[in-house]
Order: structure tokens, then sequence, then C-alpha cells
């Protein structure tokens, strides 16, 4: 049996790595779920409010409690890469029992608010927690299918973010979801595999199969196709018919995918995707003005040279 005091964190400490361990930044994928509602095409936005919020709470604390089942099934792998081993696990900050504890907590919780939701709410975040047990148990070692199992968590948090409001959403928003995913995923795979060298392979097995070209060749590969695939969005899907002022938002989605591959490929960036979107001006900027001119167009705005 664990020691209780084992459970005990030094008071000055907690925030910090308790922030770390749920990893909050992170929560910043789940913002996803706001694809839907915004693209609705509704007058009344109001009555998504709430049901939006508790998708993106719903999310935030299961995807927390997969990062501390992840985090404490790598631990020993953690505490040998270079940026993990700082993780509170791998440099002994928090305990592994306090963190079981946190975990179960916001599986509990995060389950909780998505049966409140809806069935079809609690069927998409059930199908995401299975994928995440196959992932930690097996998938996460195999190249290729380690990216694509999590490129396929973003495509369920837009899914959940329309579920919770009752609407339907593109297939061709999805198909833009999933390439960003994938153009993240294997832009945080090339980091890792160049930060490491040759010792790559004993943070993350599937590193060891992966090649430099290779990496290379799919964060431009799924670069251009998530951009291809919001163009058609903006200009075949039924939102783009009824809102065809929606194509404007198609320039910032373009720089923002730009100017992260140039810094995939300028600057090696692209480890934590989360910290480029909170500290890169240019892809705030991006992402401010996508929101921006989201908001106008779904409000009726007409252009006449957009007319369809």
């Amino acid at each position: 049996m664990s020691d209780p005091s084992a459970l005990s964190i030094p008071p000055t400490s907690l925030p910090k790595n308790l922030f770390r361990m749920l990893r909050i930044k992170q929560w910043a994928k789940n913002l996803l779920v706001l694809a839907a509602p915004l693209f609705a095409g509704v007058n009344d936005h109001s009555k998504f409010i709430v049901p939006t919020c508790l998708a993106f709470l719903a999310m935030s604390l299961l995807s927390s409690s997969t990062y501390i089942c992840n985090d404490l099934l790598d631990v020993d792998r953690d505490r040998v890469h270079p940026t993990k081993r700082l993780r509170p696990f791998a440099s002994g900050a928090i305990s592994k029992e306090f963190g079981i504890v946190v975990g179960l907590v916001c599986f509990v919780a995060g389950l909780a608010i998505a049966l409140l939701l809806g069935k079809s709410s609690f069927a998409i975040v059930a199908i995401y927690l299975a994928i995440q047990v196959l992932y930690n148990l097996r998938l996460k070692q195999i190249p290729v299918a380690d990216v694509y199992t999590l490129a396929v968590g973003f495509i369920l948090r837009a899914c959940l973010g329309a579920a919770a409001i009752h609407v339907s959403i593109s297939g061709w928003l999805l198909f833009c979801t999933g390439g960003l995913a994938l153009m993240l995923g294997f832009a945080k795979r090339r980091n890792e595999y160049i930060l490491q060298g040759e010792d790559r392979s004993t943070s993350r097995a599937s590193l060891a199969h992966y090649s430099r070209g290779a990496l290379d060749a799919l964060v431009c590969m799924f670069a251009a196709g998530a951009a291809i695939c919001y163009a058609i969005y903006t200009l075949q899907s039924n939102t783009a018919h009824k809102y065809p002022a929606i194509i404007l938002t198609s320039l910032f989605v373009f720089y923002g995918i730009t100017r992260y591959v140039f810094l995939v490929f300028a600057v090696d960036e692209g480890g934590e995707p989360a910290d480029v979107l909170f500290k890169d001006k240019h892809i705030i900027f991006s992402v401010v003005g996508f929101s921006i001119s989201a908001v106008i167009a779904m409000s009726g705005v007409r252009i006449p040279i957009l007319e369809q």
C-alpha cells in the first residue's frame, strides 16, 4: 500500500504542477467544439452557449484524464526525454497516487457532463476514450497509426460540438480538421525526431521507424490537403452557398498554415503546437482574423462580387 504522505504536495508548487499535469494549454485543442456552432447558420446563437461550453468542459476534463494516464504509463520513457523529463510525474514533483486521484475525478466529471448533453455526445466521448485506450496500449508504438489516432481525436472534438447543439457539420470541414491535425502531429514527430538524435526510440518507440525525409513530406502533404479541403468548404458547402462571404476566412486559414509550415522548417518548431499558438504573433493574428471574419460572414453580410 502506498504511503499516504505521497499524496501531499508542497502548497507553493501544487498550482503550477497541477496546471502542467492537466496540460491546460492543450485545452486550446478543444476549441474545435466551436466549429459547428460558429458555422451553424442560425439567427440566434444564444441557445448554443451553454451546451457548447459544457461540451468544451467535458472534452477538456476527459482529455486531461487521458494525458494523466499517458504520462503515468510513459514515466520511465519521459525521464530520458530532453523536455518531457520536466513533466510532474517524471520529475517527481507530483506523485503517481495523486495523479490517479485527479485523473479519476476528471474522467468521471467529463463523462457525467457528456451524458448530460445527450446520448450522441456521450457516444462520441466514449469513442474518443476507447481510441485513447488503444493508443496508449498499442497504437502509439506504430508509425503513422500513432498520428492518425490523434487526428481522429481532433475530428471527434468537432463532431462533439455539433452533437451538443444538435446540428450537422460539413464533411469538408471535418476533412480540413483531420488534415490540420495530421500536419500538427507529423510536425511534432519531426521535431522529436530531430531533437533526440540517435536516442529517439528510447522516449517514443514509433520514432525508430520514421525518417526525416518521410516526416518532411507528410507535413507538407497534409498542410496542402488541409488548405484545399477548407477552400472547397468555403465554396461548395451548404454554409458557403448560404453565406458566400465565408470565403474571406480562407485568407487567414491559408496564412496560418503557411506560417506554421515556415516555423516547422525554418526554426524546427512544432514540438508543442499549443506553444506555437500562444507565442507566435502571426498565428495569433490568423486565429483572431479568422474568428472576426467568420462572425462577419455568418452575420449575413453580402459582398456582391462573391455572390453565387
